[in-house]
């Protein structure tokens, strides 16, 4: 299963925003042509999804110098699920049409793998709703992907702290 470009970027742009508010603690305007540099997204597809997220009351708009994009709840009450399902990004990984009855199959009927697949994109939306922007803005969702990226970081420091300790002269002070 592979979440869409307007999910991940609808996060993306989102957990930008928020990670200003959450670092500093005020929730200010932010212009989209900021976010859309920083996050490297189209602006006229960011447009496009914010006026979305407008409309399900997750962001809210200033107008006028000054003005921007903000929260439109703290960062911490915006569920990850929320700002999926408020750009129309289905969380779903079958073939088959959501409430629709009929299945995959030529002949309307579901698949063998139908509940599997079905069951499996209940797990993503109830794995999506428990994590909040504030998580995410805070690390807090560091599954073995995330211990494995920050145990790569550390070991690319030390490498570089190991570095920088060879090239350092010895002190002329001597031991005793």
């Amino acid at each position: 299963m592979k979440l869409g470009t307007k999910g991940r970027y609808a996060v993306m742009a989102m957990v930008d925003l928020a990670s200003s508010a959450v670092l500093t603690g005020k929730n200010k305007p932010m212009t989209l042509a900021d976010i859309a540099e920083r996050q490297e997204i189209s602006l006229s597809y960011l447009e496009q999804l914010f006026r979305r997220l407008r409309k399900a009351r997750l962001v809210k708009s200033v107008r006028g110098p000054g003005g921007g994009y903000m929260l439109a709840r703290t960062a911490d009450q915006l569920r990850i699920s929320d700002i999926v399902m408020a750009v129309d990004e289905p969380i779903r990984v079958t073939r088959c049409s959501p409430n629709s009855g009929t299945g995959c199959m030529l002949d309307g009927s579901r698949c063998v793998t139908h509940d599997l697949w079905e069951e499996l994109s209940n797990h993503i939306y109830l794995f999506l709703n428990t994590v909040s922007l504030e998580d995410v803005c805070a690390g807090r969702v560091l599954g073995a992907s995330g211990a494995l990226h920050a145990a790569q970081r550390n070991e690319q420091a030390d490498g570089q702290l190991q570095v920088l300790k060879s090239e350092t002269p010895a002190s002329p002070v001597a031991a005793e």
